[in-house]
Formats: structure tokens, sequence, C-alpha cells
């Protein structure tokens, strides 16, 4: 009765995103895939990118992981789930429809052309074993003749249709939450978990959605809380902040200033004063005091992004950043509209292009110069060590790894980067 989530080829088009964490652990609207997935109580089976397997080997030692070596019979996952799937109340439902039909009942469900799940798939886990030491590709074309099944499965396929279903499904997900949790009403539409505390003089609007508070999180005085919010476990909303609008704050973050329709990882900062809005930040990210982005173009019109692949029009007027993890910025960095961060890089000024991974951006100085992995190793260390986090040699290996696929991007930019 095993699920394997497996991702596709396509995954590394959700860039930068993915560079450190698998697609189905990317945060939409307060729950990422593997959350509602350990919630059915279901064994889970991950195949992940080759660089992912060790960090996930030890981050999720309950999740039995591809490539290991470890044949496992004859038998079959009874679901094969693609990584990109969108993690929402819808998903959730379609699964527990999904895996109530008998063996006999097998069917593929697409999205367009893409495969968003395979229902009692013929593989055997030695197949699947076999397949690990490239791609799942070569067995998933042999689904496709199985029957097509009309329930429906919304897919991530570019960064910035993670901050549009946010925005979609962030009000259903915190009902979810809030029936399936632990959380007491604090006041109307506020509800807070154990140990999570509200300062004094803290607004709250809940006409468009719930503000649902999780453990040990703490909201400073003089704040407005505007939902459908989420504020996860031990984060920290620093006094004055205004956070309003289909924002998911992961667990230990601290923020501040202006927060809109953004989704934040754990680990993250952002403490003073300055704008987020319609962004995706990644994990261990510090944004300095003054940092601001802009979500809205001059003209007034929707928002295109580039991309490695090209551009892409995403329909959507409110567009602000994408960050990679283990990103900064400088104090009084102004990040322009529709910009893609990668992992690992340091920005100073104004931000007026996409910025590859591991590099210092401090275009309005003259200056783009790489970053090696030895400084984001050591800056690794003395991030995790104020958190009381543990460096480990996987965490170590990861930004190696990272450095060496991001390679390509830094080439983009030829002889601007000084090596």
């Amino acid at each position: 009765m095993t699920i394997l989530v497996f991702e596709d080829s396509l995954v590394p088009r959700l860039a930068p995103i993915t560079t450190a964490r698998a697609a189905c652990s990317i945060t939409v609207g307060s729950y990422s895939l593997l959350d509602l997935l350990h919630g059915l109580g279901q064994p889970i089976a991950l195949h992940l990118r080759k660089h992912l397997r060790v960090i996930y080997s030890q981050d999720q030692p309950n999740v039995r992981m591809t490539g290991s070596g470890v044949q496992a019979g004859t038998s079959h996952p009874i679901l094969a789930l693609n990584a990109r799937v969108v993690p929402s109340v819808q998903t959730l439902e379609t699964i527990k429809k999904l895996l109530q039909m008998p063996e006999s009942h097998s069917g593929i469900i697409r999205q367009a052309d893409q495969i968003a799940a395979v229902l009692h798939p013929d593989w055997t886990w030695a197949q699947i074993e076999e397949a690990a030491s490239g791609s799942l590709e070569s067995i998933l074309r042999s689904a496709d003749s199985l029957p097509e099944l009309d329930d429906p499965l919304d897919l991530l396929s570019f960064p910035h249709d993670v901050i549009a279903a946010n925005m979609k499904v962030i009000g259903d997900n915190l009902d979810h939450r809030i029936q399936s949790g632990n959380y007491q009403q604090k006041a109307d539409g506020v509800f807070l978990a154990a140990g999570a505390q509200l300062g004094d003089y803290v607004l709250t609007e809940t006409q468009k959605g719930p503000i649902v508070i999780d453990e040990g999180a703490y909201v400073g005085p003089y704040t407005l809380l505007r939902g459908p919010i989420y504020v996860g476990k031990k984060c920290r909303i620093l006094e004055h902040a205004a956070i309003k609008d289909e924002v998911s704050l992961g667990h230990t973050t601290k923020i501040g200033g202006e927060v809109e329709a953004a989704v934040v990882e754990p680990f993250s900062n952002k403490q003073h004063h300055g704008f987020l809005g319609h962004s995706y930040l990644g994990s261990w990210i510090n944004l300095g005091a003054g940092t601001c982005n802009s979500d809205l173009k001059n003209t007034y019109g929707t928002v295109n992004m580039e991309y490695p692949n090209g551009k892409a029009a995403t329909g959507m007027q409110f567009l602000g950043c994408v960050m990679g993890d283990y990103s900064k910025t400088a104090i009084n960095t102004g990040i322009f509209t529709g910009k893609v961060i990668g992992v690992c890089s340091m920005m100073y000024g104004f931000v007026t292009s996409n910025v590859p991974s591991f590099v210092n951006y401090a275009r309005l100085f003259g200056q783009l110069a790489t970053l090696p992995p030895e400084v984001m190793i050591a800056t690794q260390q003395r991030m995790f060590s104020r958190r009381n986090v543990q460096q480990r040699e996987c965490d170590m290996l990861l930004l190696h790894d990272m450095y060496r696929l991001t390679q390509s991007e830094r080439d983009r930019f030829g002889d601007e980067i000084a090596f």
C-alpha cells in the first residue's frame, strides 16, 4: 500500500525553488505535498534527483528512498504521484478517493500532456529501483496505455505557479488545518495553537480568511494581521509589522515590515522594515533592513518571467520575486518586478536582472563575482549555530552539489562574472 512520490524530468524547471529541495517539499498555502501524505498514515517512498537523496534520507527517516539498492520484491506501489502536484485540500480528497479504488481499477491522471499520477501501476519495486540510477521516464511511458481518469490533480510547472497556487488554495488549506488540528479560537477567525502568543494591540482582520498561528509562535504588539494567514511554529513576527492577504510563513522564521501574498520557507529572516509582496522565499534567506521588491509594473500590465528556457507569460498583474535557499540581500536592496534569484547568492543595490546562483551581485557598482561553495559552507555553519542547528556532512555536500548543478546559470553571464 505504499505511495510512490516521483520527481519527473520537468522538476528542474521549478528552479531555484527546487535546487535545494524536492518538489514535494514546496510549501503552498501552509502545506507541502509531503505534509498531506504523512497525514494519511500510508507508507511513502520517494524517487528524487540524486543530489537530494542523502539529505532526504536523513531528514525523512520514516520514508523509503529509491536508489538505495534495496530490493523490495515483486509488489507494486498503490499510487505513483508526481512530486509537482499542488498540495491542496482538493488534492488530498482526490488521493483519498484513489486509494479506495480496487486494485483492478488502474489508470492515469494527466494535466495536459504531463502525468500527474498513476493508479495501481504494474511496475515492481525492483524495476523502480533499477530505474533509480537514471529517471523514471522509461517506466512512466509504459503507463500511457492505461485508461485516463477524470480526477483533478493540478501541477506546478514554473516558479510563479507556486505563488499563484498559494493565493488560490490557502483559504481551504487553513480551514482543513483548523478542523484537523488542535487550535483555540482567540477571536473571530483567529486560531492559536498551544504556546502561541499575541502581543498587545494586535489588529486582526478575518473577513477574507482565517488567521492561524501555530505552536510557540509570537506576534509582536501594534501589528496588523489580515487573513488568510498561516504563521508557522516558533515564527516571530516583529512589532509594527503588517502581514496580509495569503501569507504562509514557515516554522522558525522572523518577519517584520510589510508582507503580502507571499510564501516564506522555514528558517528565513525578513525581520526589518521593507516590503515583500507576491513572492517566494526559500529557506535560510536573510533580507537586510530596507530590502523591498516590486510586485507591480508601472504599466499595470501582466508580468512576463524570464526563465532559462525562455519567457513565460504568467497572466498575473501582481508578481514579485522568487529567491532560492541561502541567498541574502544587503540593506536597502531593491528587487525589480518578476526577478528570479538563484541559491546562495548575495545582492547589493538594485536587482534589475535575474541573479544566477553562487554570485555576489552588485551591478549598480559594476561588480558581479562568483561566490565559491567554501564561503557558503562557512556561512551556513554560522547561520546554523545561531539557530542551534547542527551542520552535517550532507548539508555541506548539498552546497557543493548545488554549485556544480548551477554552473550553467553562471555561464550565461559569461565575462561579466570574474572567476
